[in-house]
C-alpha cells in the first residue's frame, strides 16, 4: 500500500488548534491500526525555534535526535504516542538554508534559483522523506493561516503533491472558525466561507472542513457550509471546545465521523474499518472522573506564556490522571519568591516545580524555592536549570560553600559547582556547544530515581550547556547529597537527590517530553504521588537538615 498524506491548513485565525486537530486524527487512524507519523511546516524564516524567546514561540520541544523542534510536536508524540525527530519540523528559514547550500554547490547547475520550482521541490522532498516503510499515514499540519504571505510556498507545495503522489493518496482538511454572535444569537459561516474560497484561490480544494466553535455545529449549517465549500455534507466536522480534556478531542473528532471519512477517501476503509477506542475511552474516563486536587507549584522566568512550559504542565496532568487527581497549577514569578516567602504564601503548595531557563533573571529565586522545598518536606522536581539551581543551593546550606554558583550567573565564583564541562570533565571556554538530544544515564542501583524508573539504565533528552563540576562532587556528597545517576562513563551527574525526604529529585534531562497522557513519566509520576500525600496530610513533617533551619509553622 502505497503511503498516505493528509495535509492540515487552518484559516480565519490563528491558535484554532491545528495542532491538537492533526494530533488527534493521528491517534484515531492509530486505533484503526495504522502506522502514523506527523510533520509540520512552519513559515517563520528563524532555522529553528532554538534560539527564539520563549515569549515569542513557547516552548523548544526536542527530539531524541536533538532537533529543537516547535511544541506542537510534543502534542503530536503525546496523542500518538511515537518519537518523532528533527525532520518532523520543517521551517522558511531551514528550506531557505537548504537552498542556498545547493545553489552555491552548483547543484542546479547555474539555473535561476526560484520559489518555483526549487523552494517548492525542497519543501516536497522534506514531506515525501517521511514516507518511510514503517509508515502508513504521513499527517502534515501546515503553520499559520491561509492568507498569509509566509506560508503561499507551503501551500504551493502541497498543491502539487497530490499530483506527485496521487490524488487517491492525498487529504487536504482545512480547519477554520465558525463563530457565535452575541447580538443576533446564531453561529455565522461567513468567515468559513471566505477562509474556503482563499484556500480555492491557491488551488486547494478541501476535503474535509473542521469548524471550531464553542458550541455544536447544527445539521442546517453543516448542509450550508457543503453547499457553499462544495464538500459533502459529512465531510464538514463540528469541533467543539472540550469540556474537561484536551484528550477528548479523539473522541469528539470520530463522534462526528472524520476519521472513518478520511479512512474512506484514502481507500483505507476496508482494511482498517475497525477501530477500539476502548482504552482510550476508560482513560478518558479517568481523567474526568479524577476527585482528588493537589497544588503543584511551577517556579518559571515566562510564567506570563504557560506555552512556555506547555510539556511540563502536561506531564503533570499525566501524573494527576495516575493517581486519580486533577493537578491545579500555580504559576509562581521566580523574582518574585523571595518576598512571597516573606509573606508564607508558598506553604500550602503540595509540590514543587522548578523547569528550565537560560538567563540569570530569577535564578536567586529558584534557589530559594529549592531551599524551601527541602525544608519543609515538600516534593520538588528540578529540571535541568532546576537541578542546577538545587545543587547551588545545597552547596551554600549543607557543604560549607557559601559562594558557590554556576559559571553562567557568576563568572567570577571561586566556587562554579555549575560549570561548562568538556569531556574531560574540565572547566573549557563559553565556546562549548550544547547537549541536544537523548543521551543515556546509569542509576543508582536502590536509589529514589532507580525505583522511580524501575530500571537503572535509562535514556532521556537534554538541552543544556552546564554541567555539575565533577571537581565538588566530593564535598556534596560527603555533605549528603546523592548523585543518583550518572553519565555511563561517570563523568557528568544527571540526577540527584537527598536522602529523607519525601520527593528532592532534580534531573540534568526535560524529561516531560517523553511523558504520555496514559504513561506519565516515572519522575513526574512519583513527584505527584508524593504530592498527593502531602494533600492528604501524610507529610506534614519538617526537614530540618540545615543547622537552624526553623518551622514557620510551629
Amino acid at each position: 500500500m502505497p503511503t498516505k498524506f493528509v495535509f492540515v491548513t487552518g484559516g480565519v485565525s490563528s491558535s484554532l488548534g491545528k495542532g491538537l486537530t492533526a494530533a488527534a486524527l493521528g491517534r484515531l487512524l492509530k486505533c484503526r491500526g495504522l502506522r502514523v507519523t506527523m510533520c509540520k511546516l512552519d513559515p517563520y524564516i528563524n532555522v529553528d525555534p532554538g534560539t527564539m524567546n520563549p515569549f515569542e514561540h513557547g516552548e523548544v520541544f526536542v527530539t531524541d535526535d536533538g532537533g529543537e523542534t516547535d511544541l506542537d510536536l510534543g502534542h503530536y508524540e503525546r496523542f500518538i504516542d511515537e518519537s518523532l525527530h528533527r525532520d518532523s519540523n520543517t521551517t522558511t528559514g531551514s528550506i531557505y538554508s537548504s537552498v542556498i547550500a545547493k545553489e552555491r554547490r552548483g547543484d542546479y547547475l547555474g539555473k535561476t534559483v526560484q520559489v518555483i520550482p526549487h523552494v517548492t521541490d525542497e519543501i516536497k522532498e522534506r514531506i515525501a522523506r517521511l514516507a518511510t516503510d514503517d509508515v502508513d499515514v504521513v499527517i502534515v499540519e501546515v503553520g499559520g493561516t491561509v492568507g498569509d504571505i509566509e506560508i503561499v510556498p507551503f501551500i504551493e507545495a502541497i498543491r502539487q503533491f497530490r499530483r506527485d503522489a496521487g490524488r487517491e493518496n492525498v487529504c487536504y482538511v482545512h480547519l477554520t472558525l465558525v463563530p457565535y454572535l452575541a447580538p443576533s444569537g446564531e453561529q455565522k459561516t461567513k468567515p468559513t466561507q471566505h477562509s474556503v474560497t482563499e484556500l480555492r484561490s491557491r488551488g486547494i480544494q478541501p476535503d474535509v472542513i473542521v469548524c471550531r466553535s464553542d458550541q455544536p455545529i447544527s445539521d442546517s449549517l453543516k448542509r450550508k457550509i457543503s453547499l457553499l465549500c462544495d464538500v459533502p455534507t459529512e465531510a464538514v466536522v463540528s469541533a467543539v471546545d472540550a469540556d474537561d480534556t484536551i484528550y477528548e478531542i479523539p473522541l469528539v473528532l470520530h463522534a462526528e465521523g472524520m476519521d472513518g471519512y478520511v479512512c474512506r477517501l484514502l481507500n483505507l476503509d476496508e482494511s482498517h474499518a475497525e477501530i477500539d477506542l476502548s482504552a482510550w475511552e476508560a482513560f478518558v474516563e479517568r481523567v474526568v472522573g479524577a476527585t482528588d486536587e493537589v497544588r503543584v507549584g511551577v517556579i518559571g522566568k515566562y510564567v506570563n506564556l504557560p506555552d512556555a512550559y506547555l510539556s511540563v504542565v502536561e506531564a503533570l496532568r499525566h501524573a494527576g490522571f495516575f493517581h486519580g487527581a486533577r493537578v491545579e497549577i500555580e504559576w509562581v514569578q521566580a523574582e518574585e519568591v523571595l518576598g512571597m516567602l516573606a509573606e508564607g504564601r508558598l506553604r500550602d503548595l503540595d509540590a514543587i516545580v522548578i523547569p528550565g531557563g537560560f538567563g540569570e533573571r530569577g535564578v536567586e529565586g529558584k534557589i530559594a524555592a529549592a531551599t524551601y522545598a527541602r525544608e519543609h518536606a515538600i516534593p520538588c522536581l528540578g529540571l535541568c536549570l532546576g537541578l542546577q539551581v538545587m545543587v547551588i543551593e545545597f552547596a551554600r546550606n549543607l557543604a560549607g560553600m557559601a559562594r558557590a554558583h554556576s559559571r553562567e550567573f557568576d563568572p567570577s565564583t571561586p566556587e562554579a559547582v555549575i560549570d561548562i564541562m568538556d569531556d574531560q570533565a574540565d572547566v573549557v571556554d563559553l565556546g562549548g556547544t550544547m547537549r541536544l538530544g537523548a543521551y543515556v544515564a546509569r542509576l543508582l542501583p536502590g536509589s529514589q530515581v532507580a525505583e522511580a524508573y524501575g530500571e537503572e539504565v535509562v535514556s532521556e533528552r537534554h538541552r543544556h550547556r552546564f554541567e555539575v563540576n565533577l571537581r565538588f562532587r566530593r564535598r556534596l556528597e560527603e555533605a549528603g547529597l546523592v548523585c543518583s545517576g550518572t553519565s555511563p562513563d561517570g563523568r557528568l551527574v544527571e540526577f540527584i537527590e537527598l536522602p529523607g525526604h519525601p520527593f528532592w529529585v532534580g534531573t540534568q534531562a526535560h524529561p516531560e517530553f517523553k511523558s504520555r497522557p496514559d504513561r506519565p513519566h516515572p519522575l513526574f509520576r512519583e513527584l505527584v504521588g508524593a504530592a498527593v500525600q502531602r494533600a492528604e496530610g501524610r507529610a506534614p513533617r519538617l526537614l530540618d537538615m540545615a543547622a537552624g533551619a526553623r518551622d514557620e509553622d510551629a
